[in-house]
């Protein structure tokens, strides 16, 4: 194990660059889905060489219900490890669990009060309710539902209203809402993920951006009902679903769709600053699952020797 297993818990600093650099070099759709994955894999191998830094640190309490060959002197020598490091991860591990298991708690029972909510209302894609506050918001679930108030709807003009759905169905279309909980879970397992969330939040928001755009065939149009509802809207219904009733920093979205759409490829040049941000990302991300399961091999085997499985 040695230094290789406290390695992804730091590793996740080496995407920071490309976190920021992504937001404003790459197409939205690959840029979410790229830092989507760094998250995932960086925060399961963090969370992997948390739990396996939990067993040493468990094994040396006294009442454990681990093998008594786990705490044996020869094992505690062929694992070299920090005592407090060890003793530290397991609370560490219990608060990221609870984390975890709370953001999941909660994002399902939102969606399923959502659901029972609008399940009297007509319309099987498109839910308008009667309310003064207005505000829109992508429901997913089964077919998806659209849901918008009556006083949004009055403050746009029927081309900014057409945007408005375009956004709407893109983000039930990508299933943005599977991005933005993996970012928040991943945020959630390593704070050190936290601006890669940030920048999935924004993303997602330019990519349904696009998608309208190309929808309703004017950039300026979607440009304008994004900032008309920005300035309609108060608030969005509390509790929502994570991160799917935010629409991220609305001038910088409105200037991107002001100028060129950008170009749709699927990585970027090595010789850009966004391509080296890229491949640093990718390897600190290839070094994270290399460590952790090194450090996973490692343990196994010096465990099943001191105690066979």
């Amino acid at each position: 194990m040695g230094v290789f297993v406290f390695l992804p818990l730091v590793l996740p600093l080496s995407a920071w660059p490309v976190a920021r650099l992504a937001e404003v070099h790459l197409h939205p759709r690959t840029a979410t889905r790229l830092l989507t994955a760094v998250a995932v894999v960086m925060a399961v191998c963090s969370t992997l060489c948390l739990a396996l830094l939990m067993v040493v640190g468990t094994a040396q309490l006294p009442g454990n219900p681990l093998p008594d060959g786990w705490s044996e002197p020869e094992v505690r020598a062929a694992v070299p490890y920090d005592e407090v490091a060890g003793r530290v991860a397991i609370p560490a591990l219990a608060v990221v669990a609870t984390a975890c298991a709370r953001t999941l708690w909660r994002h399902h029972r939102v969606a399923r009060r959502a659901h029972r909510a609008l399940a009297a209302l007509p319309g099987p894609t498109v839910a308008v309710l009667p309310d003064s506050a207005p505000y829109a918001y992508a429901l997913p679930g089964g077919p998806g539902r659209i849901v918008v108030t009556t006083a949004l709807l009055d403050g746009l003009a029927p081309a900014e209203r057409r945007a408005l759905f375009a956004h709407e169905r893109a983000h039930l279309a990508a299933r943005h809402h599977r991005h933005l909980l993996a970012a928040r879970l991943a945020a959630r397992a390593n704070p050190f993920l936290r601006p890669l969330r940030t920048a999935v939040v924004y993303t997602a928001e330019r990519w349904a951006d696009e998608e309208a755009a190309r929808a309703v065939g004017d950039r300026r149009t979607v440009a304008r009902a994004i900032g008309k509802a920005a300035l309609l809207s108060h608030g969005t219904p509390a509790p929502t679903l994570p991160a799917l009733a935010t629409t991220g920093p609305v001038p910088r979205r409105v200037a991107a769709l002001l100028a060129p759409a950008p170009v749709a490829r699927s990585w970027p040049s090595a010789f850009t600053s966004v391509g080296l941000a890229a491949w640093g990302a990718a390897a600190g991300t290839l070094v994270s699952a290399m460590s952790s399961a090194s450090s996973a091999v490692t343990l196994f085997l010096i465990l099943h020797a001191a105690a066979p499985l």
